[in-house]
């Protein structure tokens, strides 16, 4: 079973990253009425939970800049930001770079036991991999999100 969590994670991240690109900047920023983040809040949010759990899961030390959890991490929107978002061929380039940290994970580093239990409401994770799975229905969530988010952006502007 870990061949396959191993084999779709680049496939929904490509999936993401392909979906970004095609969507103009300027419509990063824009949000409709009845949304509380953007589609670049969506992206970044991408970025930092994936490279959340490469840390918890597999120890590996985060590679994004240091505001990201400010701009990005649950619970954070746009509306509160004081400072200028990463760009969106920033936020691209650090999905980019994390399918190359996606192709270091090995079958058995799926069956390692986290350093202790990870619990998120009414979920419970022990090992690297339910979480990394987790990890990558949460991505594929957010990509169904911003697909909705930009048909709402769209809407808005016509």
């Amino acid at each position: 079973m870990s061949h396959i969590v191993l084999q779709s994670a680049p496939s929904v991240r490509q999936l993401a990253i392909g979906q970004l690109q095609a969507i103009p900047e300027e419509r990063f920023d824009i949000r409709p009425e009845g949304w509380n983040n953007t589609i670049r809040w969506h992206a970044g949010h991408l970025a930092y939970w994936m490279d959340t759990t490469f840390s918890l899961c597999f120890g590996k030390a985060s590679t994004l800049p240091a505001d990201y959890a400010a701009f990005f991490a649950s619970g954070t929107k746009p509306a509160d930001w004081t400072a200028a978002p990463p760009t969106k061929e920033a936020l691209i380039g650090q999905l980019t770079a994390q399918l190359g940290r996606m192709s270091e994970i090995r079958p058995e580093d799926l069956d390692a036991a986290l350093g202790a239990p990870l619990e998120v409401g009414p979920l419970k994770f022990e090992t690297a991999g339910t979480l990394y799975n987790f990890q990558l229905m949460h991505e594929a969530m957010h990509l169904g999100k911003i697909t909705s988010l930009l048909t709402s952006v769209e809407k808005q502007q016509a």
